[in-house]
C-alpha cells in the first residue's frame, strides 16, 4: 500500500478494562480496523493517567491497577479512517477520540 503525503491520525483513548461483546474493546477496535483493511493499528498501554472522573490510574507498586489507560493509534487516508468511525460511535461508551491531519513521510509494506 502506498500512501499519499497527507493522512489522518486517529487516536482513541479508552480504559484497559473497557469491553465490547465479551472481548476487550481495544481488541475489538484493532480487529475491526484490520477487517476494513486499514494500514495498521498500534495499542499503547499507559503507565499513569486519569479520565473524565479524575480517578488516577497508575502502575506504581503500592497502587497496582488493571485498569490502565490505553491509546489506539491508526494512520491512514481520511476516507479509510472515516469507515471506522461508525464502529467507534457504537462501541466507545466512555473515552476520547481525536482526529488530526498528518503528513506521512514514509511507509513501507512487505508486499
Amino acid at each position: 500500500m502506498k500512501f499519499p503525503e497527507d493522512g489522518m491520525l486517529l487516536r482513541i483513548f479508552i480504559s484497559e478494562s473497557d469491553t465490547w461483546k465479551g472481548q476487550s474493546l481495544y481488541d475489538a477496535i484493532v480487529l475491526r480496523a484490520r477487517e476494513l483493511n486499514l494500514a495498521g493499528a498500534t495499542v499503547i498501554r499507559g503507565i499513569m493517567g486519569f479520565g473524565a472522573e479524575s480517578r488516577i490510574h497508575t502502575t506504581k507498586v503500592l497502587r497496582l491497577s488493571e485498569d490502565m489507560p490505553v491509546i489506539i493509534e491508526i494512520v491512514d487516508q481520511e476516507e479509510k479512517i472515516n469507515e471506522l468511525l461508525p464502529f467507534l460511535d457504537e462501541t466507545v461508551k466512555e473515552g476520547l477520540i481525536t482526529l488530526e491531519k498528518v503528513r506521512v513521510i514514509k511507509y513501507r509494506s512487505s508486499s
